[in-house]
């Protein structure tokens, strides 16, 4: 697994969807994960603090540009999205273009 990018992100929930968005990733469409798995991305995890969302997930392949274009065209992500992006709350820290605000990792063990 030499070429895995491990990538963490973190954004905040409104506190009027924080129940809503739970629910969503209780029951995630299956169209959803489909998706994901095809644009290489494995041991996706989200958690949830207050009202803080971090994301964590690993990705396997060899385009990240490609694989995240082909998800963002793909219409069941489109309305997914259209479903989470209004529980979000994105940090203003976050680099131009992010929804989520990539964090730095500081340390990893295999």
């Amino acid at each position: 697994m030499s070429n895995v990018m491990r990538i963490g992100g973190v954004i905040k929930a409104k506190p009027d969807k924080i129940d809503y968005y739970k629910q969503l990733h209780a029951a995630p469409w299956p169209e959803i994960n489909d998706m994901i798995k095809q644009c290489n991305i494995q041991n996706y995890s989200i958690y949830f603090k207050d009202d803080y969302l971090f994301s964590y997930f690993e990705y396997t392949g060899d385009d990240f540009e490609a694989d995240m274009a082909k998800m963002a065209a793909d219409p069941k992500t489109q309305e997914w999205w259209a479903e989470c992006v209004p529980c979000l709350t994105p940090l203003e820290t976050r680099k131009e273009g992010e929804l989520w605000a990539s964090m730095e990792e500081v340390y990893h063990l295999d």
